[in-house]
């Protein structure tokens, strides 16, 4: 699954690492209907750290359809809120 990062680029990552990922998700999205700014906050950049740890950097020269599109480090709750699909950031 190819993943991009809003603000950084893609990565490659394997469907094995779906379901931990799955659990950050679900912890933010719990965080921001909660309103907990600083949970949404850590929960956010432990999301993104765990997909640059796992993925593997698409070239910059290369331009491959993203499958997952995730927010910025320094997005903010409400632009979260608007990504968001009735599962979360990430399907599954």
């Amino acid at each position: 699954m190819i993943v991009r990062i809003m603000g950084e680029g893609q990565v490659v990552l394997a469907d094995s690492h779906l379901a931990e990922l799955n659990k950050l998700d679900d912890e933010l999205l719990a965080e921001m209907e909660s309103g907990d700014g600083p949970g949404f906050r850590a929960t956010l950049q432990a999301l993104l750290a765990a997909v640059r740890e796992f993925g593997t950097p698409v070239p910059d020269d290369s331009l491959e359809p993203s499958e997952l599109i995730l927010p910025s480090p320094d997005a903010t709750l409400e632009e979260v809120r608007d990504m968001l699909r009735d599962e979360g950031l990430i399907p599954g």
